[in-house]
């Protein structure tokens, strides 16, 4: 227990005390705005500038279709996604954003009346919590209350990873989507590296070994990860080289589901077609690094990306031919040219 407090104590302080801004940041683990889509770099020029500036993330982990969903952002920070969220979202959406640091808080929630006048709302429809990712039973998160789950670069700051995970699934709805940016290790961390204030607050120290992911989210019954996009994270800094150079990083955008899924990709002889119903998606649309969809051209799929698309709310986007009565065995989910899926072996994750 008191490993952990240490672990929340330093990244508090880190976040809260040490980093004044992006400047400030020694890795390339917090990605630069060009890793940010074009449509949202658009509404990024809306935000309030402090918000901009004090915000540390590594990638842009904002799915589509955001109309109307309460949307939890967990590890806030100042706000900058909650704010890009508010406008996705709409005015009838909702957005909660949940964070340990009162020094960060306070930046998010001091503009929440200059956003709302920005976008034309009423009211705010965003609302920052203090609080503790690994416990939102105690901030009022209900149950089956969540349509999207996001998060930019924090999970990995936590000591208590499992517990996020178990509070994830457990507020999402049904058909629910967890769709996050963090950092990923290829190899555990040594432990006498974990708690390194420097690599701990850096996103390095607290970095999940992939597998370990893997196996917590299977124990979650999560049995089909998708990874959607990745980028391998330079160590500029000579002093973070020096300690744990020996360790290969990369940041990486992963999409989950709330849904019962086999834990292999099965063949039932189905076939998706987009639609290119999503506005800033209206030539192709990916459901992860290796099933690109294009506009009207329908493309074989295994059970489990069936169900990711018509038991979520990309469902009103796609049509199916084929249901599960005839299997054909495993579903090759390999990537092949351009992204296709070709029979090769091995499954989606």
């Amino acid at each position: 227990m008191s490993s952990i407090i240490e672990i929340s104590e330093s990244v508090r302080h880190y976040y809260g005390k040490v980093l004044q801004s992006t400047n400030d940041l020694k890795t390339s683990a917090c990605c630069s705005i060009d890793s940010i889509p074009a449509h949202l770099k658009i509404l990024l020029a809306e935000l309030h500038p402090e918000v901009v500036e004090r915000f540390y993330g590594c990638g842009s982990p904002l799915p589509p279709i955001l109309s109307g969903c309460t949307v939890l952002d967990l590890g806030c920070g100042s706000g900058r996604d909650c704010y890009l969220l508010s406008k996705l979202v709409g005015e009838k959406g909702r957005v909660i954003g949940v964070d340990m640091t009162p020094e960060q808080l306070e930046i998010a929630t001091r503009h929440r009346g200059w956003h709302a006048e920005r976008f034309g709302y009423k009211n705010s429809n965003v609302e920052f919590l203090y609080g503790h990712i690994e416990n939102l039973a105690t901030l009022g998160i209900a149950d089956n209350s969540i349509d999207v789950v996001v998060s930019n670069c924090v999970i990995n700051l936590s000591p208590e990873k499992a517990q996020v995970m178990a509070e994830i699934f457990r507020v999402l709805k049904p058909g629910g989507e967890l769709y996050f940016s963090d950092v990923f290790a290829d190899r555990r961390i040594p432990a006498t590296l974990r708690n390194d204030p420097v690599l701990l607050g850096e996103c390095l120290g607290g970095a999940m070994y992939w597998e370990d992911f893997r196996r917590i989210l299977t124990d979650l019954g999560c049995l089909d990860i998708r990874t959607t996009k990745e980028s391998t994270i330079s160590l500029d800094d000579p002093e973070v080289a020096a300690k744990i150079g020996m360790v290969n990083f990369r940041s990486v955008t992963v999409r989950a589901f709330k849904m019962p899924l086999e834990d292999r990709c099965e063949d039932y002889g189905q076939v998706a077609c987009y639609l290119g119903t999503i506005p800033e998606h209206l030539h192709a649309f990916d459901l992860d690094d290796h099933h690109h969809f294009e506009t009207g051209r329908p493309l074989r799929i295994c059970g489990n990306s069936t169900d990711m698309l018509m038991e979520s709310r990309y469902a009103p986007h796609f049509l199916v031919w084929g249901d599960k009565t005839t299997h054909f065995g495993l579903f090759d989910c390999t990537a092949g040219p351009q992204g296709e899926s070709v029979a090769a072996g091995g499954n989606c994750c």
